[in-house]
């Protein structure tokens, strides 16, 4: 079958549920998945064939989009600051303003002069809370090879995908099965503190349910995303209260926040005494990441 047809086919059945240029991108995506046969090379060829066991496959993922699932749960990957991940059901998919998160805490070494630390003889400890994918602990472990990494979920499922992807990526990460609402008040180790620990946790309140778009509530695992609404902190007060055990003096703790609790969170931090807390703002002009120092 012509790959042109199996395009015009994609059209017909989503033009009226998605944009269309996003049909496109679906399209070209799976293509190169499934035949390693990119958007320009179909440009120059229009009459490139596929055969049909690969034309089931389309019919496949056109059935499962047309039921707004994610397309990159269809084939099973994603690119995550500039890495392949793979993601399934049991994670969230990575998203942009998480890379923000991971550029801010890289700009926030360098710019503090930790850099040279990490390179020389200095043991740099950092955990990620809630890992998923791994995508922030990964990204931070390339990016920073001589650091020590360690990630913590509470889901076997996700860690199983997470390991999957540091094995990807070719980093060492310390991964470990925990809730971090039953370890809160505790040491991880006594015989490690962190210079850094990050999490992108569960924030998304459930009266912003009516907010989100159906292959994000549908299809991603509501464990990583959905807090009560009377409680929408408590994801993070327990890795605050964790962060005061376990970071070393000067330590940094990072969040990526909801937007609408901005003014919530300063004050959080305040509370555990936390100095130099920046509340930061995405690309797009939301509240989007705070950080602190313990003092």
């Amino acid at each position: 079958m012509k790959l042109k047809d199996l395009k015009h086919k994609f059209h017909e059945h989503l033009d009226a549920i998605y944009d269309k240029e996003e049909v496109q991108t679906f399209f070209f995506m799976i293509t190169e998945y499934y035949n390693a046969i990119k958007r320009i090379d179909l440009a120059l060829n229009t009459d490139l064939t596929i055969k049909d066991d690969f034309v089931l496959k389309y019919e496949s993922a056109l059935k499962a989009l047309k039921n707004h699932e994610p397309i990159q749960y269809i084939i099973g990957q994603t690119e995550f600051y500039g890495l392949p991940f793979y993601v399934n059901e049991n994670t969230l998919i990575p998203r942009p303003e998480t890379e923000e998160l991971v550029e801010l805490i890289l700009s926030n070494i360098t710019t503090n002069g930790q850099l040279e630390l990490i390179k020389g003889d200095h043991q740099f400890n950092i955990l990620d809370i809630g890992t998923g994918t791994g995508c922030i602990a990964i990204s931070l472990a390339k990016q920073l090879p001589n650091a020590n990494v360690s990630a913590i979920d509470v889901s076997a499922k996700a860690l199983e995908m997470a390991n999957k992807n540091a094995q990807l990526n070719q980093v060492d990460i310390d991964f470990i099965e925990n809730d971090i609402l039953k370890i809160c008040n505790s040491e991880l180790n006594s015989a490690t503190k962190f210079d850094v620990i990050v999490s992108n946790p569960p924030y998304v309140r459930q009266l912003e349910k009516q907010q989100m778009q159906d292959n994000v509530l549908n299809h991603e695992p509501h464990l990583a995303l959905f807090v009560e609404d009377e409680n929408p902190l408590i994801f993070y007060r327990a890795i605050t209260q964790f962060a005061t055990k376990n970071l070393k003096p000067n330590g940094e703790l990072y969040f990526e926040i909801n937007e609408y609790l901005g003014k919530e969170m300063i004050t959080l931090l305040e509370e555990f005494g936390f100095k130099n807390i920046q509340l930061k703002q995405d690309l797009f002009g939301k509240d989007r990441m705070i950080c602190g120092v313990l003092k």
